[in-house]
Order: structure tokens, then sequence, then C-alpha cells
């Protein structure tokens, strides 16, 4: 498997809420390569042996493939008899003796980019409940994914564009603006610990380095700070952070107060003199 289809942390807490959510005594799944053919399963939550994390499953093939192939769920009550797949990963899920299984695909921009399986270990139909379950599953995983891809962007913007402090209020240094505050709003939403620091750091370098001494303030007050800069209200500000439009109101109020502000721009301005925006 290709490192695009490299396990995504997101995608085993999606797993474990479905298998919570409806019952079910397994679920697992795994992201396409970048080839766009192959999947290769690499999530496992509920097995029992091992047999299924070395399965790569080809596109139109088993009922992963078929959901892959159809961009679409699929489901059979009884994976080994059923006529509606093809058979080659039979001997993997008769070791972990899956009878019942549905697939859901990922699918981002159009693109699938992975599929995610709930299964039961007795030959019965999987109801709506359940397959309502993992299309939100699914969904939840499409939108890490989504996630990622415009962070590895900015990163990538960050990298290759260099950042100069020198370049006055003009268009280039809007878009460093522009790029840290996108930054700092997708940070709390990344799972990965090791993505979120890099992206924490590339907002460092952007916004210039070390703040001021004496100059302590919250992680999420930057943030609303750095989507105030960008003349967001705080409805709107909430919506890009995840945060109840009153909880964006109190962390703008804290940071005022550390700042020694008294409006918004005041404390945008006193936060680009202390190092904190860029």
């Amino acid at each position: 498997m290709t490192a695009d289809a490299a396990g995504v942390p997101e995608m085993q807490g999606a797993l474990a809420r479905l298998r919570r959510t409806t019952g079910l005594p397994m679920a697992f799944g795994g992201l396409v390569g970048a080839g766009r053919q192959q999947m290769r399963i690499s999530e496992l939550s509920g097995n029992t042996t091992l047999a299924l994390s070395t399965v790569t499953v080809t596109s139109g093939n088993g009922l992963g493939g078929k959901a892959v192939a159809l961009a679409r769920p699929c489901a059979v009550t009884d994976y080994s008899l059923s006529r509606q797949i093809s058979h080659e990963y039979d001997a993997a899920v008769a070791a972990e003796g899956l009878r019942s299984v549905l697939a859901v695909p990922v699918v981002v921009r159009r693109r699938v980019r992975g599929v995610l399986y709930g299964a039961l270990r007795t030959a019965q139909p999987l109801g709506d409940r359940a397959l309502s379950a993992a299309v939100a599953a699914a969904r939840d995983v499409e939108q890490a994914l989504v996630v990622r891809e415009e962070a590895g962007s900015l990163l990538t913007a960050v990298r290759t564009e260099p950042v100069r402090r020198d370049s006055g209020p003009g268009a280039a240094w809007e878009q460093v603006r522009e790029a840290h505050a996108a930054l700092r709003a997708l940070a709390p939403r990344i799972a990965d610990p090791a993505l979120r620091a890099e992206l924490l750091a590339a907002c460092g370098l952007l916004s210039g380095g070390s703040p001021t001494a004496g100059i302590s303030l919250a992680p999420r007050e930057v943030d609303v700070l750095a989507c105030v800069a960008e003349g967001a209200t705080n409805a709107v500000a909430a919506q890009r952070l995840g945060l109840r439009a009153e909880t964006v109101k109190g962390y703008l109020r804290s940071a005022m107060r550390k700042l020694g502000t008294h409006t918004r721009g005041e404390a945008v301005a006193a936060a680009r003199r202390a190092g904190v925006l860029p």
C-alpha cells in the first residue's frame, strides 16, 4: 500500500463508533492506494484473528471491491454463499467467522478513497440502522481526509513560499495571514498528533517566532483572534472552529483582557505586535 493509503487514526475511531452504535461484533476498513485499484485492509475492530489484515482488495472483487467499483454501499446476508459478489477473499472472511457483511465506500470529491465494513458472525440481514450508522462513519472518515488534504496543501505552500515579514500589508502578506488562520482552524480537527504538531509549528513560523514575553494566550484564544483578524464575525469564527458563538465570544474577551485591549481591532493589532499573529 502506498503512503496515500496509510492508516488514518480517524478511521479507527469511526469503526469503534460504528460498533458501539449498532452492536455489530466487528468492523474493519482501509484506504484505497494512489493507483485507485487496490485497498489494503489496515484497521480492525472486534476481530478475533489477523486473517483480514493481510487482505488487499482489488476494485470489483469481493464485497469491498464491488463497493469501490460502484461507489455505493453493498451488503450480503451470507458472504460465502452470495451470488452477488466474487469470492477471492472467502478464506480470510471464513477464518474470522463472518457471515453477514456490509461495505460502505468513503468518497472524497467523487473519488472512492476507502471502504468501511460492518459484519455479523451470523447469517441475518443487516438492517437500515446498521447501514445508516456505517454511512455516517464513512462520512466521518471522508471529513478527516478532506481536512488532512487541506492541511497538507497549506503546509506545502508554507514550505515552498518564503515568509517575508517585511513584505508589508500587500497581497502576499495577506496570503500569509490567511494561511495562518486556516492552519489554526484545521489543527484541532486533526487526530494525528504528529500532523497536528507540524501544523502548529508552521503557524509559529508564519507568526514570526516566539511571542513577546509576558503574553500568554491559550491556543483557542489565538484561533479566535486569527479568525477575527480575517474579519470573521463571532458566528463565522464559531463555524470555522467548531465552537458555539458564545464560546468564541468568551475566548475573545479573555484574549482582549490579557492583551490589555478594549476592541477587536485593538486585540488583533496587539497580538501582531506581540508576535502571536502574523
